[in-house]
């Protein structure tokens, strides 16, 4: 099974694919790991994309296509793959189905996770992480025993840079602007299958498993 997976931040693309990949015994590809794979490796690629990254310039998409490429071609890969966070604009998406098409495999479906701006904004505004322990919480939806302090560690939780409202706002624009128009090219290729990305996480996996014809284990 050949998947996408499509969503604003805070829709829960992560633990979605993470939980989908376990459940259909594919691979999780995120392009965020292929990064750091590829930078803490040194290889020629992270190498590439380093050179930009100094620059303060965007790596180009060419080199991140040929870093979802080698890695859709890895052995484990041959199974099945769930794409979480590529492509990200229509180019993208376009050189992808050329791909495909050269190696001669299709997507199955692009799984679209759907969650109004003002939900998401208070799903990413609202985690806090301890930097003591790494634990993670959230002000509403799993608060500390203690309000700001963590319950492991008692250290003063943080909020991170791009947990900051301003920084989402921009975030959203950037989705809005680049990614979604992904959706309706897809549309017109019928792979789109919408769900709630508001209804509980086991809920939108057994709702994404029985639209694929895959039993929940």
């Amino acid at each position: 099974m050949e998947l996408i997976l499509l969503g604003p931040p805070g829709s829960g693309k992560g633990t979605q694919a993470a939980r989908l990949a376990g459940e259909l015994h594919i691979v999780h590809v995120s392009t965020g790991d292929l990064f750091r794979r590829h930078l803490k490796e040194g290889t020629a690629l992270g190498q590439l994309a380093r050179r930009y990254m100094d620059e303060g310039t965007l790596v180009p998409d060419d080199v991140t296509e040929a870093m979802v490429k080698e890695r859709l071609t890895a052995r484990d890969a041959q199974r099945g793959y769930i794409l979480d966070g590529f492509p990200r604009n229509l180019a993208q998406a376009e050189h992808f189905q050329g791909f495909l098409y050269e190696v001669g495999r299709a997507l199955s479906a692009v799984i679209y996770l759907a969650v109004p701006h003002d939900v998401l904004v208070e799903r990413l505004t609202g985690r806090r992480v301890c930097p003591g322990c790494g634990a993670n919480y959230h002000v509403r939806f799993h608060p500390p025993q203690r309000a700001g302090v963590c319950d492991v560690c008692q250290t003063p939780l943080v909020q991170r840079p791009d947990d900051r409202e301003e920084t989402v706002l921009t975030r959203l624009q950037v989705y809005d602007r680049e990614t979604a128009p992904l959706i309706d090219f897809y549309r017109r290729l019928h792979l789109v299958r919408e769900f709630d990305g508001q209804a509980p996480v086991e809920v939108v996996t057994a709702a994404i498993l029985e639209s694929l014809g895959a039993r929940h284990d």
